[in-house]
């Protein structure tokens, strides 16, 4: 039980957050300072992660509402002792797919392309380097995986799950929207968004509503645009970092996952604030101001 939390049911727990119900139509999004590789978690926290992931949250929802609407009620009125990583958010039925948008080619895709020369069915130019630039940014959904890895796949795949093609065109539509959008601010700021992943819910009327948490370092790729070479890795202000540091020690990925160094949690807390503060444009003392945090 979270402090704070007491006398609220725990709706979920996942790998980063806890969520309570806060009444018949809203919920509790707590934001952990727990940081997965792999889909493992780590024993070991990243102090502040779960402030920074819930500010910069709060800073792009409240900047994409002309996109899309979104769940966010309040960061405010919520329990003492989570200010400043807690949303008071709506309650949502929510879209059983991982809307994914890549303008580079990363991480799954790139091994996707490697293999076959497409991603998520989509067939993309010869001879592109790792990290390269795409031609125009992807909409790649994925499964929404329980336990074990999300898988991508192919729009006819999505629909099936979602069980309307119109509603999978029209998450596409929005993904790509809202990737432009933050991509053009964030390359304004030093930064390339490489890739992110979005989560939608709808409300009774059936409108489309932008959920969970937004490019945020756990959900995106965020690269520093002076270090940008393709061909290789990128330096990134996400828990790239840390898969790094768990690849060299030669973790085989399964559970339990090992404990972190101080070294690799320090540095992890400092790219995460780094990147809230160069997006931002505020010191991240401020947002706990802001949101009232003890």
């Amino acid at each position: 039980m979270v402090a704070g939390t007491e006398g609220l049911e725990l709706v979920a727990r996942g790998k980063v957050r806890d969520i309570y119900a806060a009444g018949p139509d809203r919920l509790l999004l707590v934001a952990s300072d727990r940081i997965s590789t792999f889909d493992v978690v780590h024993p070991t926290p990243i102090p502040d992660k779960g402030a920074v992931l819930t500010g910069l949250s709060v800073f792009w929802f409240e900047r994409t509402r002309h996109i899309c609407p979104n769940h966010l009620i309040s960061f405010t009125a919520v329990p003492d002792d989570v200010r400043g990583r807690a949303l008071l958010v709506e309650r949502l039925e929510m879209v059983p797919i991982e809307c994914v948008v890549r303008g580079y080619l990363a991480g799954s895709a790139w091994r996707e392309y490697r293999e076959s020369g497409a991603v998520c069915g989509i067939e993309l130019p010869p001879d592109l380097e790792e990290a390269a630039e795409l031609p125009q940014p992807l909409f790649t959904p994925a499964t929404k995986a329980s336990e074990g890895h999300d898988e991508n796949i192919d729009l006819a795949t999505a629909a099936e799950i979602v069980g309307d093609r119109h509603t999978v065109d029209e998450l596409a539509r929005i993904s790509v929207a809202l990737y432009r959008f933050a991509a053009s601010y964030t390359r304004e700021r030093g930064i390339i968004l490489a890739d992110t992943k979005f989560e939608f819910g709808r409300r009774r009327d059936g409108t489309l509503v932008l959920a969970d948490e937004v490019l945020t370092p756990d959900s995106s790729r965020f690269w520093p645009a002076d270090a940008y070479k393709p061909g290789r890795p990128q330096p990134s202000f996400d828990k790239q970092y840390v898969r790094d540091w768990a690849t060299e020690i030669g973790w085989d990925r399964t559970p339990p996952a090992p404990p972190l160094p101080t070294k690799v949690v320090n540095g992890t807390r400092a790219r995460y604030i780094e990147a809230y503060e160069r997006i931002t444009g505020e010191p991240f003392q401020q947002w706990l101001k802001r949101a009232g945090a003890r």
